[in-house]
């Protein structure tokens, strides 16, 4: 069966030469000219993957992929003509995978989409919970749990803990940390990681004493298990 990529886009001449290339790879295409149609082909045609992007009539790309967030966790990869650095850190923050910025070559977004889709392979075959003192990160339903409550957590703040608590003791960079839970390593911007952590230390900090979200200074940071 074909992997289905839905294209949100409004501009033709983009949408049309993304499903050219994507139809001549072999995937299977539906295209959205609006944020609301995007969300309503989306929950029809149930996709693989969507390429969105974030400047849309009707319903912004920001607002699709927080609804799209609400009930699936299927990868979303952000298109913009914009390069700041929030506009990339506002879509990662809603739960989109990786980020490409237009002008872009067809290699690149190929490239990216096979990426995100071998990284999402991987994670199905992955122990998808886990458990430690006073603390359960439950991926399959985005759900933490920490001293028995749950706590609301946006998804890449729950993609960082379970990347981290995943490999307890093992230092990561915040290169690393962006390449591999981001999936991209062009953005080039460790603050992103930063806020990141410091959110879920607010939710975590003297929680437990088995257990401890760390910094190592000037290198990264670690989920490391206390004696």
């Amino acid at each position: 069966m074909a992997i289905k990529v839905l294209i949100v886009e409004d501009e033709p001449g983009i949408s049309q030469l993304l499903q050219m290339y994507l139809e001549k790879e072999g995937y299977e295409t539906v295209i959205a000219e609006d944020g609301g149609k995007g969300l309503s082909l989306f929950q029809s045609e149930q996709p693989n993957l969507v390429l969105l992007d974030i400047m849309l009539p009707v319903m912004d790309g920001w607002t699709v992929c927080k609804r799209i967030r609400e009930s699936a966790k299927t990868p979303i990869i952000m298109m913009t003509a914009k390069g700041e650095t929030m506009d990339k850190v506002n879509g990662l923050e809603m739960g989109a995978d990786d980020y490409i910025v237009k002008p872009f070559e067809m290699e690149e977004v190929l490239a990216r989409i096979h990426a995100v889709l071998r990284r999402y392979d991987v994670e199905e075959t992955r122990e998808r919970k886990l458990s430690y003192d006073k603390l359960v990160i439950n991926m399959d339903s985005y759900e933490l749990l920490v001293d028995g409550k749950r706590v609301d957590t946006p998804p890449k703040e729950m993609e960082l803990l379970f990347h981290l608590a995943s490999h307890p003791n093992r230092v990561f960079t915040r290169n690393q940390l962006l390449d591999e839970v981001w999936g991209f390593d062009y953005f080039g911007d460790s603050r992103t990681v930063d806020v990141h952590i410091k959110r879920l230390r607010e939710k975590l900090e003297g929680v437990s004493d088995k257990w401890s979200l760390k910094t190592v200074w000037s290198v990264g940071y670690k989920f490391e298990l206390l004696s």
